[in-house]
């Protein structure tokens, strides 16, 4: 045994204190001159720095092995490559400017690549660019992506929709462990602030390879902010003002950075009344929210790790009709409390070419929703009302006791998971890159209040991965595969399912041409039925109808063809998007004729189904002027089941135009100036029980750019959306039901000042 130890000792021990160190100058290809500021960043360390006065940088502590460098700055191209440690060698890096965009590394995806380099497609926007666009919130910023939409209730309720799939079949990651927060509720928005939020990735399609359950239609992947580079610090306070609402958004956050230690924390606060439209407010849309953040990490040269906490408290009302017209903020009857924590742990320990990565994490979702004393006497509404708007939502008929409270709430579920998440990067072998890995979640919910939405049950999930990147001269193939298990137990063991799934998925990127570039992705995803649809057994009150769960039903299985077509020279750039998704066993709830206490039954029922659809991309920035910008974009989705009725909550078709232009002067720095239509066709392909809705235009504009105030940089941007105050309902509002618009006319102005 004695041996065995110490030959452990001899392979490891030279790994743990092995430390290198890379020095540089980073210039313009062009002229030869120095860049100053310019990010130097090793996604796998997650470390960096920026170049001097000369252009000049150095990062110590870095572990043997192999590690990708990316250089970026504002005005040029990304440029990246992988350096083998230990070196000797002072480097010289050379970038070429350009008008497009700088590139970020794709966390979301395991080989942590540029976009260029990445055989998934996977769309990428820093929450700074969303904000710039007016959005009152993460959801609806999102929204702002292509093929990205958002299930709406009022402005307080978002859930994210990709592709024409939403709910549980969306899988969200923050601060890289899964955000579980009853999310099978169409009225269950997000709970996440965007404070503290650096960057928002999009994979669209299956992603249950890298994943498992509930990424059967895509995943939303939110980055938090970084730490500080070592040896800096910062601190900021930024503040938003929103004229329609008459709300606002303030932040504050500090971060610092030594050699090995780090740490950042953020607070943040919102308050917004009800929102309004051209002729009324929507009454009970408000909601306040108050959230804070929190950073620890330790970083040696052969080992790093970080602790993260998030908590979010917010309180949101459920709009009904119009009623009380005030610009009240605390939310009336009936509304949702809830409170989020999230936990989480990232850590990494770097062998010689190789590394064991481990996620831990853990959410304790507290909902409580608290309706007036006369709920239960409510009339039902018309039959005809829309399928997106039958879940969970009290109904009442009048607001006259909208300010009396009961003591405690009718519903009341917590809702706590552990999440595991391990994998280890193996030595590159040649052409190989390869992951291997295991994850798994433990998850009970438990109720307390006075109606049960759903049963007390407790489930356990497991999954084992593996997956390769191989790279060719001018062609990159990825290819996995996974095996999945859950286990779903009801009320102390009385009842219990288990759920198995293979899974798999291969991936091409090659260039056609110089300026061509081409991506052919297969994949296979699954979702595992949710609480609601095998157990459901009685009233839901904001559908008005009796639902009846089917403790039988099987996995939604699925299989994705993604196809992306991209041309990118100087001055233009052009992408296309096309996918197939074929849906086994899509589960949906059906009437079956009969009544049960003068309320409609519905049942949980399956059929295959399928989505198609694509978008279509332009962006101009025309020689010599590189300030102006033209770009323009398409969407559009269609889902059908097996028998050729369309599928509900299927976001219409549109079209963004966008005219922008970025500037400096001598006195405003990183200046832009943009006006944006969005064109809304009408959607007629509705379920059976949804209706139709007319198409719109939304016109939006905006400007801002970075001043010296003090010497410190302040950050001003100013926007409005739906300038001419249409009215207009979106197909995925669940406001639509009871006739009611969405937002009109909003000013945005917003500060961002950096110390």
């Amino acid at each position: 045994m004695k041996s065995i130890l110490s030959v452990i000792l001899l392979l490891v021990l030279p790994a743990l204190y092995a430390q290198n160190t890379i020095k540089g100058q980073v210039f313009d290809a062009s002229t030869s001159q120095p860049i100053i500021y310019a990010s130097v960043y090793l996604p796998e360390l997650e470390k960096g720095t920026t170049t001097n006065e000369n252009g000049d940088f150095s990062l110590e502590n870095i572990p043997t092995g192999d590690y990708k460098i990316i250089i970026s700055s504002m005005g040029y191209e990304t440029y990246s490559s992988t350096i083998t440690f230990p070196t000797e060698k002072t480097f010289s890096f050379s970038l070429t400017p350009s008008a497009i965009e700088m590139e970020e590394v794709i966390i979301s995806t395991p080989f942590h690549k540029l976009q260029s380099e990445n055989v998934m497609k996977v769309e990428r926007k820093s929450i700074q660019e969303l904000k710039t666009k007016g959005a009152v919130t993460l959801s609806d910023g999102i929204t702002t992506i292509a093929g990205v939409e958002s299930v709406t209730t009022g402005t307080g309720i978002g859930k994210p929709v990709i592709r024409g799939l939403s709910s549980n079949r969306v899988l969200v990651y923050t601060q890289g462990v899964r955000l579980e927060n009853q999310q099978f509720g169409s009225e269950h928005g997000l709970g996440i602030n965007d404070a503290g939020i650096e960057s928002v990735e999009v994979i669209k399609g299956p992603s249950s390879l890298l994943y498992g359950s509930d990424a059967l239609g895509g995943v939303l992947y939110l980055n938090p902010e970084r730490f500080a580079n070592s040896n800096e610090s910062q601190a900021n306070i930024s503040g938003r003002y929103f004229s329609n609402t008459q709300g606002f958004n303030t932040s504050a956050g500090y971060k610092a950075s030594g050699e090995k230690f780090k740490v950042l924390f953020r607070g943040s606060m919102a308050e917004h009344a009800d929102y309004d439209t051209k002729d009324y407010r929507i009454t009970n849309t408000r909601f306040t929210e108050k959230d804070f953040k929190a950073g620890l990490g330790f970083q040696d040269t052969n080992f790093k790790t970080e602790l993260r906490y998030n908590i979010n408290a917010s309180k949101i009302g459920i709009p009904e009709e119009i009623g009380d017209q005030s610009t009240n903020v605390t939310p009336l009857l009936p509304n949702q409390e809830l409170t989020n924590h999230i936990f989480s742990s990232k850590s990494t320990v770097f062998f010689n070419n190789s590394s064991l990565d481990i996620n831990l994490g853990y959410t304790y979702n507290d909902r409580k929703e608290f309706e007036d004393e006369h709920h239960h006497e409510h009339d039902a509404h018309d039959d005809h009302a829309d399928e997106d708007h039958h879940e969970d939502e009290d109904e009442h008929d009048s607001h006259e006791e909208e300010n009396h409270e009961e003591e405690h709430p009718s519903l009341h579920m917590k809702l706590k998971t552990f999440n595991y998440d391990v994998k280890y990067n193996l030595p590159k072998m040649g052409r190989f890159e390869t992951i291997v890995g295991i994850q798994g979640m433990h998850q009970t919910n438990t109720n307390y209040g006075e109606e049960e939405l759903i049963p007390n049950a407790t489930t356990n999930d497991i999954g084992i991965l593996a997956t390769t990147h191989i790279h060719f001269t001018n062609l990159d193939v990825q290819l996995g595969a996974r095996y999945d298990n859950r286990k779903i137990t009801l009320d102390y063991n009385t009842l219990n399912r288990n759920f198995n799934s293979f899974n798999g998925a291969i991936g091409f990127k090659t260039n056609l041409t110089k300026s061509i570039s081409a991506r052919l992705n297969v994949a296979s995803g699954f979702r595992a039925p949710n609480l609601a649809e095998l157990t459901s057994n009685g009233i839901h009150h904001g559908s008005n109808r009796y639902e009846i769960g089917n403790i039988n039903l099987d996995n939604e299985q699925n299989i994705q063809l993604d196809v992306n077509l991209e041309y990118k020279n100087k001055h233009v750039e052009l992408f296309v998007n096309g996918f197939y998704n074929h849906i086994n066993n899509y589960i949906f709830l059906s009437p079956d004729g009969t009544e049960i206490e003068e309320n409609p039954v519905y049942n949980y029922i399956q059929d295959n189904a399928k989505l198609y659809g694509g978008e279509i991309g332009f962006h101009l920035h025309p020689h010599p002027v590189h300030w102006l910008h033209l770009e323009s974009s398409f969407e559009t989705v269609t889902g059908k089941q097996d028998n050729s009725n369309y599928l509900p909550l299927i976001p219409a078709n549109s079209i963004n135009n966008t005219l922008r232009v970025e500037y400096n002067t001598n006195w405003l720095n990183n200046g832009f100036a943009f006006v944006r239509l969005k064109s809304t066709f009408q959607q007629n392909n509705v379920s059976t029980f949804e209706t139709k809705t007319n198409g719109y235009n939304l016109l939006s504009a905006g400007f801002g750019g970075m001043v010296k105030v003090f010497n410190n940089p302040l950050e001003i941007t100013i926007s409005g959306t739906n300038l001419t105050n249409k009215s207009y309902v979106n197909h995925l509002s669940r406001l639509k039901y009871d006739g009611l618009n969405n937002m009109g006319r909003n000013i945005t102005i917003g500060l961002h000042y950096s110390i």
